[in-house]
């Protein structure tokens, strides 16, 4: 079903304006034939971006309301969003980012595989593994990377940072399923292969502090992970486990320690099923109680079991959802740590 609005009357069109941050708005006529040309982008702009009160996508029938046509300085075809004139779809999309900050582009319809989603965020580029209700977006830009913290994780893999990186995971890449990518920079006749995932050291538990660079209304959570596939040859105990039992702790000002997360009352426990986790892309969506994730500055992700017997856990990517408000003053934000250096 369309999201579109199509306006009916000068009051409707001013109501709107009223109740929503921005309003894209198609003046078109039915003989004109740049607006039948532009029309099925403008559709599928609005589909993708549509939010109620905060974008809303008009159509205003030029010859039904001229009123609107003669306040808005409409001649004969015209696109109006910062005022584009005739069918010009480049410059379409560059005015709608203008007006919202940043928006996702469109994907060819070729990209990407089965199961994956592209963006409605704050990112031009950032991967998603699954689609995120358009009343949400992903806010995964908000993670302020100065302030990360991971316990028990395996030093030679990825950091905490990697959780977070915008691209697509290499596990995901079809000749190298769970096994990292590679590039040109190894030994003569060999590859160097780059581990972008984090797996857990001693035992299962990850420990991950999050710190945001405003505050946060959080919905879901997106987690990735995409350990390679047994065989006959594999020791079970060797093969990273996918998370199954997860705690959430809102507004710490620092990492929780191990012995401190078991005693303390977790914002919400999550147990993860084999049927969460999407085949294509190896992600699970975590809906969190939404009332309870309002105003976020961090969150502390302890990850204490696996849905297996091995001893270790592997993580791919983590992905926010949710909705961003008020910014924090970065400069009070301090990390709390004992690692060298710190």
């Amino acid at each position: 079903m369309s999201k579109t609005v199509h306006v009916t009357s000068t009051l409707q069109f001013k109501t709107i304006l009223e109740t929503s941050k921005v309003v894209v708005a198609d003046f078109y006529a039915d003989w004109c034939g740049p607006c039948k040309q532009v029309a099925p982008l403008f559709e599928q702009f609005s589909a993708k971006w549509s939010q109620p009160n905060k974008i809303t996508f008009v159509k205003v029938d030029t010859q039904k309301q001229q009123e609107l046509a003669q306040q808005y300085n409409v001649t004969v075809n015209n696109k109006y969003v910062n005022t584009i004139r005739g069918a010009n779809p480049s410059e379409l999309l560059a005015s709608i980012k203008k007006l919202m900050g940043e928006l996702p582009p469109l994907k060819d319809k070729d990209e990407g595989g089965s199961g994956e989603a592209s963006s409605s965020s704050n990112s031009d580029s950032c991967w998603l593994g699954l689609d995120v209700s358009r009343a949400y977006s992903n806010i995964t830009a908000e993670v302020d990377p100065r302030g990360l913290d991971l316990l028990n994780f395996d030093s030679e893999l990825g950091i905490a940072a990697t959780l977070f990186d915008e691209s697509k995971p290499s596990a995901l890449a079809s000749d190298k399923k769970g096994k990292g990518k590679s590039d040109a920079s190894g030994a003569e006749g060999e590859s160097k292969v780059e581990k972008d995932w984090v797996e857990s050291d001693t035992d299962e538990q990850l420990m991950l502090y999050v710190p945001f660079k405003s505050k946060l209304r959080i919905q879901s959570l997106q987690i990735t992970s995409l350990p390679p596939k047994r065989s006959g040859e594999d020791n079970d105990d060797e093969i990273p486990m996918r998370p199954r039992a997860i705690k959430l702790y809102s507004n710490e000002p620092h990492v929780l320690g191990f012995e401190e997360a078991d005693d303390f009352p977790a914002t919400q426990e999550i147990t993860l099923q084999p049927r969460d986790w999407d085949e294509g892309t190896g992600t699970a969506r975590i809906d969190l109680r939404f009332v309870k994730f309002q105003n976020v500055t961090s969150l502390v992700i302890f990850i204490f079991d696996g849905d297996g017997e091995g001893e270790k856990v592997r993580v791919d990517r983590l992905r926010i959802i949710g909705e961003t408000g008020e910014k924090r003053e970065m400069g009070k934000l301090e990390k709390i740590g004992d690692l060298p250096g710190e």
